[in-house]
């Protein structure tokens, strides 16, 4: 399998014809035909069905496609990462993080870092925790933003804590009282966010410690999608402070005090590889996240 043969079945599967893929890639419609036609040999299955002037995926095909995409792109970032060299802070940084922290937080580091350094490219997936960490370790991200998760090759590094606060309607009665007991809060209406995130683990063991059992209405996989329940009055939520700045100032939405006592908060670290040494555009972030959070890296190289 070769990286032409990729590039053309990628080309012909979005154009849907094999003359067309030829004149995108500058090539004869035999050449893109014979690439493609090779491909399907070392894989043993057809990739397209061939009909008139138009072709179209096989279910094959179908499967197939997603993998030579990631495939490609790996390549070229790859590619992109030895184009720039050593010795600048430039070129591709790669980031895995959490929902939240890639919705919410990185913006912001992002922003910082490219103005300093405006020759260095972030490259961004997001999901959760475990999965940064998962990237990471598989070396398919340089640095992951996650809750403080623990591996033997990984050095994870505290950077901030993310308070979780209990959010109302401002119409909401513990809005006109300001705060709010544990055993009304177990009365209300709630809206989870995401069941297989920290966030809900979090929330979930913070309950069971005080002896509350929430009435759950829905269980949401989207931060927004659950900021826009409490917003039209159907339940009450926890969320993470950073995901409801903007609409706690514009006065949609409300937080409420439980208490100092009750004070619910998630750790928030930089996950790295131990290594050696690292390329200049990872220890520029870093310059960047010790200004922001006064995060020390120094047990990060062996």
């Amino acid at each position: 399998m070769e990286l032409h043969q990729l590039e053309s079945f990628l080309v012909a599967a979005d154009k849907g014809s094999f003359r067309q893929a030829a004149v995108s890639l500058h090539l004869s419609q035999p050449s893109v035909s014979t690439r493609i036609q090779k491909l399907e040999d070392h894989l043993g299955v057809p990739l397209f069905h061939r009909a008139g002037r138009g072709v179209r995926l096989t279910e094959m095909g179908r499967a197939f496609l997603p993998y030579a995409q990631s495939a490609l792109r790996s390549l070229r970032e790859g590619r992109e990462v030895l184009a720039t060299g050593r010795n600048a802070p430039g070129g591709l940084l790669t980031i895995a993080a959490a929902r939240n922290i890639g919705t919410y937080t990185l913006p912001a580091i992002v922003e910082r870092l490219r103005h300093r350094h405006p020759d260095i490219k972030a490259h961004i997936t997001v999901g959760r925790s475990r999965d940064a960490l998962d990237m990471v370790v598989a070396e398919q991200a340089q640095v992951g933003f996650a809750r403080e998760l623990r591996h033997e090759e990984v050095a994870t590094t505290h950077l901030y804590d993310e308070e979780v606060v209990l959010v109302v309607h401002p119409d909401h009665r513990f809005a006109m009282l300001g705060a709010a007991r544990l055993a009304d809060v177990a009365r209300e209406p709630f809206i989870l966010y995401d069941p297989g995130s920290a966030y809900f683990r979090l929330i979930q063991t913070y309950c069971r410690r005080e002896g509350i059992q929430p009435r759950v209405e829905m269980r949401l996989d989207s931060i927004d999608a659950t900021k826009h329940m409490v917003e039209l009055g159907i339940g009450i939520s926890f969320l993470p402070r950073s995901a409801i700045r903007r609409e706690v100032e514009r006065g949609e939405l409300r937080t409420i005090s439980l208490g100092p006592e009750n004070r619910v908060a998630l750790q928030t670290a930089l996950l790295m590889r131990i290594a050696d040494s690292h390329p200049p555009q990872v220890l520029a972030l870093l310059e960047v996240l010790s200004e922001m959070y006064g995060a020390k890296f120094e047990a990060l190289a062996v």
